[in-house]
């Protein structure tokens, strides 16, 4: 079943209104809270002045800026979580249907736009917001907008009754997946590994194609085998890591060139 829309006709006035199944506005609430909040935080820094460093990474003035409780900033994806367990608690004790259930999805997806997007926080254990390690954030975006978007064609992981042969079908062919996208995980590819998990092809053409150089697969494989470790910097060189950085900074702004951190 799909899992987007469906339109209720209105026979009376011959009206047709669209109504969203909730998987559409937990993809709606991601992408429309990642955009604001990824505007909010470039307009903190561009208030600011100089590019910022690690004590004021967003401060900035005027109506738009940091929250801070007792001198304490509080990172946005501190509201992330409360809005998650809030949404979370709330399906569980709840099970709402209709109007409420998609109020209760967008609060989710608020939520979880929030906290990913400071994916790299979790990561480092630091404000790395605006270094080059916070790139790691915008990958987590596009992982949760891709798997979202291909929940909303209504994939399902397992399928069929617990015990049935569609049942044990379904696990055997997510068991493959899942190794699948672990290869692709393991040759350095994450994104990739992450959207294959539902989309097996993407996943299938990631664990064919090269590792890349620094991978646990490239170390370990490639070792022994200068001709692939050679085509496999090549390939993921310097113009690869620059390709992909251009299409990050135009969605989240550039990093702070004085901000230590790793290349992501």
């Amino acid at each position: 079943m799909a899992l987007l829309a469906e339109i209720v006709v209105d026979t009376e006035g011959d009206s047709r209104i669209v109504v969203l199944y909730p998987v559409m506005w937990l993809f709606i609430a991601v992408l429309v809270t990642f955009v604001i909040t990824r505007i909010i935080t470039r307009r903190i820094r561009s208030q600011s002045g100089a590019e910022p460093t690690d004590d004021d990474a967003e401060s900035g003035g005027g109506l738009i800026g940091d929250i801070t409780v007792g001198g304490v900033h509080l990172h946005h994806q501190v509201f992330g979580i409360l809005f998650m367990t809030l949404a979370g608690l709330a399906l569980i004790a709840t099970t709402p249907e209709g109007t409420a259930l998609n109020v209760f999805a967008a609060l989710f997806g608020v939520g979880l736009a929030l906290t990913f997007d400071e994916f790299a926080l979790w990561v480092h254990l630091d404000d790395v917001y605006w270094s080059t390690s916070g790139r790691k954030s915008v990958d987590a975006i596009f992982c949760a907008l891709m798997i979202t978007g291909l929940m909303i064609t209504g994939a399902e992981l397992v399928s069929g009754r617990i015990g049935t042969a569609q049942w044990w079908t379904s696990i055997g062919y997510l068991a493959i997946s899942l190794g699948i996208s672990l290869i692709c995980l393991l040759k350095g590819k994450f994104v990739t590994g992450i959207v294959g998990i539902v989309f097996q092809p993407v996943a299938i053409v990631g664990a064919i194609r090269l590792a890349k150089p620094d991978s646990w697969w490239a170390v370990r494989r490639y070792g022994t085998r200068p001709r692939r470790l050679a085509r496999s910097q090549a390939r993921f060189g310097e113009r690869y890591h620059a390709r992909w950085n251009r299409a990050r900074d135009f969605v989240a702004g550039p990093p702070d060139p004085r901000h230590a951190g790793t290349q992501s």
